[in-house]
Parts: structure tokens; C-alpha cells; sequence
């Protein structure tokens, strides 16, 4: 936080939440890659057109002054990596904005599903069969039934989470006809050190095999490369709100 902001960090009241007064950055950049993902759906081939695109702004970590901010700007879809992390946040907020869309992007626990479950809208790290397993029976438990993604290790990194391209017809198989999982897209994460447009290409077409119509992919260093490739969302973080003090 820069040293305006902090002099300009009085606290007031927006409805019954008490928050520092927004960063005004945000706003200015909110606005900065909406033009950007129009530009890039412009640019985007004819075998690549798809649905609109849907901005999930990654809030992991970041201060309330700047979430604030972003909802402020109007932006509704955030992305979260760690459950209790969410919790803590998110709760406040939910009388306040009744139309927020919560994604989990980050790895889930099993003994982290019925939390999961209860606070997240969409779920897009599904991954492994022992957690399908906990969804499907936490979400017919709780009575909602959230749309899911299949994450997919592109780059089969053995370190990185995500089911591995030789397994992903099974496994797709086994969510959506054995347990009835509402997958509707895949996600991936591609290598650092690889060309991202590859793993796009790759998860474009593995998604058009298995007749599934969400495609979440792209960050902030190649969410104009995604859309090119035919990405329905795109994860953005330190492009909307700055990089993270830790």
C-alpha cells in the first residue's frame, strides 16, 4: 500500500460493513482488463468462438480495502484458493452482495468438503476420485448441487494437482454416470516454463470431445492467450489487484 493509501485509509461505513475506504487502483484496472478480454474475444479464431466470458477476480490474500474496491467496481466472480481462508472472508459479505459467485481454485481436502460445499458456488479443482466421491455425497446431503470443472495436469507435473490427460475419459465418465456430478468444464494450470497456448489448445480440445462447454483458464500473464484458444473464464489476480504483500 502506497502512502496516499495509507493516509487516505479512514473507515467508513458501505451498508452494515465497516472497511477502509477502497483502493481506487483496482477500479482502474478492473476496467483495464475487461478491455482486454473484449479485445481478445475480437481476436479469438472462428473454430475457437465460444460462450462470453466469465472474469473471476482471485482474492486469495488480498486486504479488505481492496476486495471492497473490485466490488464496488462491480465485479461479482472471485476465485479463492483456501476454504477456511473464503470462510473467514466471505461470510460478511454475503447479506451485503446477494449475487456474488464464489469459485474454489485452489486444492481441496476431503475433510474440507462440507465447508467447501456450503460456501463456494462453483467448484473447479475436481481432481481425484476420493474427492468426487465426498462431493457427490456433500452436495446431495446439503441440497446443492454445484457446477464443477475437472482440473487436468496438462503438463503431467507430478508435483501440480489435477487428473492426468490419459485418465481424464474415465474419469469424466465416472463423475457425471456413476456419481452424477454436475461437470460442466475443465481447468488447467499449464507448466511455468512451457508455452501456455499449447496447454490451452490441448484442454480446447478435450473439452469439445467430451461435449463439456466451460473451459477455465488463463491468469494474469496469459488470460488474453486463453480467451485467443477459447477459455470461457479466466482466473485474474495481481492484474486486478496488485501483487500480494505476502
Amino acid at each position: 500500500m502506497d502512502k496516499n493509501q495509507t493516509k487516505n485509509s479512514t473507515k467508513y461505513s458501505a451498508n452494515s460493513l465497516q472497511v477502509d475506504a477502497p483502493d481506487k487502483n483496482v477500479a482502474q484496472r478492473i476496467i483495464k482488463v475487461r478491455e482486454r478480454i473484449r479485445e481478445a474475444t475480437r481476436r479469438r479464431l472462428p473454430i475457437y468462438n465460444g460462450k462470453a466470458i466469465t472474469l473471476v477476480a482471485v482474492s486469495k490474500r488480498q486486504p479488505d480495502i481492496k476486495i471492497h474496491a473490485a466490488l464496488l467496481a462491480g465485479q461479482r466472480v472471485f476465485g479463492e484458493n483456501r476454504v477456511q481462508e473464503a470462510t473467514k472472508r466471505w461470510s460478511k459479505y454475503r447479506s451485503e452482495y446477494t449475487d456474488l459467485a464464489l469459485h474454489l481454485i485452489g486444492p481441496l481436502q476431503s475433510n474440507k468438503v462440507s465447508e467447501a460445499v456450503a460456501l463456494f458456488d462453483v467448484i473447479e479443482v475436481v481432481d481425484r476420485e476420493k474427492l468426487a466421491l465426498e462431493l457427490d455425497k456433500e452436495m446431495a446431503k446439503q441440497g446443492r448441487y454445484l457446477p464443477c470443472y475437472i482440473q487436468v495436469n496438462t503438463g503431467e507435473e507430478p508435483q501440480k494437482s489435477g487428473i492426468m490427460p490419459n485418465e481424464l475419459d474415465d474419469f469424466t465418465e465416472l463423475c457425471r454416470q456413476d456419481l452424477n456430478l454436475p461437470i460442466q468444464g475443465l481447468m488447467c494450470i499449464p507448466p511455468i516454463d512451457e508455452e501456455a497456448a499449447m496447454h490451452f489448445a490441448l484442454l480446447n480440445s478435450m473439452a469439445k470431445r467430451l461435449n463439456l462447454p466451460l473451459l477455465s483458464m488463463g491468469m494474469s500473464s496469459d488470460y488474453m492467450e486463453a480467451i485467443e484458444f477459447g477459455a470461457t473464464s479466466v482466473r485474474v489476480g495481481s492484474a486486478i489487484f496488485g501483487l500480494r504483500d505476502i
